[in-house]
């Protein structure tokens, strides 16, 4: 990841950390929490891909687990949205514009359902059995919700903000992209154009100078003038 990259995506991370551990989790909603770090690591995954994605997923997961209110297994979290991050950008765009707004909201709903669950099975791993007793129909369906009403304001926010770190002037494997709309085609035959011109003059020059040349090798010598005599 480039540099510009990582500084906004831990900027998003530690503003999403705070403001879900200092208001959504005081909330006391029914069910499960609305998970503010999942919505970032959607939307930071939808626009960087899967590599960047697993890559922050499990940064802010840390960053969860390793928060005052957590009581849970340290890594935990981090393992979840390592996978979710990875998955979800495997959902990106091959131009990086998505067609539809509905495609983030599907995403939204399938990732909050996939880090429960998983969330969950480590959890049974691990010998932490509270959701089982809170049920995981209720847990599947209160984080699906809560996610999907907070999506349309958080989700199409982060990644046009993404999106502004991706216009880099190389691009991932080094190749130099125009900075025109019309993708350098104008720049690159104007230049041809003015190459090909000024081959044109030169060779247009030097056959001029090598027919005057010619001529001059060509055309016969005067007879010399004899003063009193008439030439014939």
């Amino acid at each position: 990841m480039r540099l510009n990259r990582i500084l906004l995506s831990t900027a998003l991370v530690v503003v999403a950390l705070v403001v879900q551990v200092s208001i959504f989790a005081r909330l006391h909603l029914p069910g499960a929490v609305p998970d503010l770090l999942l919505l970032v690591v959607v939307g930071l995954g939808l626009v960087y891909g899967h590599t960047a994605g697993a890559l922050v997923g499990f940064g802010a997961g840390l960053l969860a687990d390793l928060a005052p209110p957590a009581d849970h297994a340290t890594g935990r979290y981090a393992l979840v949205l390592c996978v979710v991050g990875y998955l979800v950008g495997l959902a990106k765009p091959d131009n990086g514009h998505l067609r539809s707004a509905t495609v983030p909201m599907l995403v939204v709903v399938g990732a909050a359902i996939v880090s429960t669950l998983l969330y969950a099975g480590v959890g049974a791993l691990a010998g932490d059995t509270a959701a089982r007793h809170v049920g995981m129909t209720g847990l599947l369906l209160s984080a699906a919700a809560y996610d999907l009403l907070l999506a349309p304001f958080t989700v199409p926010l982060i990644m046009a903000i993404a999106r502004r770190t991706v216009g880099d002037p190389l691009t991932g494997d080094g190749t130099a992209v125009a900075a025109s709309g019309d993708g350098g085609y104008g720049r690159t035959a104007s230049a041809s154009f003015r190459i090909g011109r000024m081959s044109r003059t030169s060779r247009l020059g030097r056959t001029g100078r090598l027919g005057r040349r010619n001529s001059l090798l060509t055309r016969p010598a005067r007879r010399p003038r004899i003063k009193g005599v008439k030439r014939l």
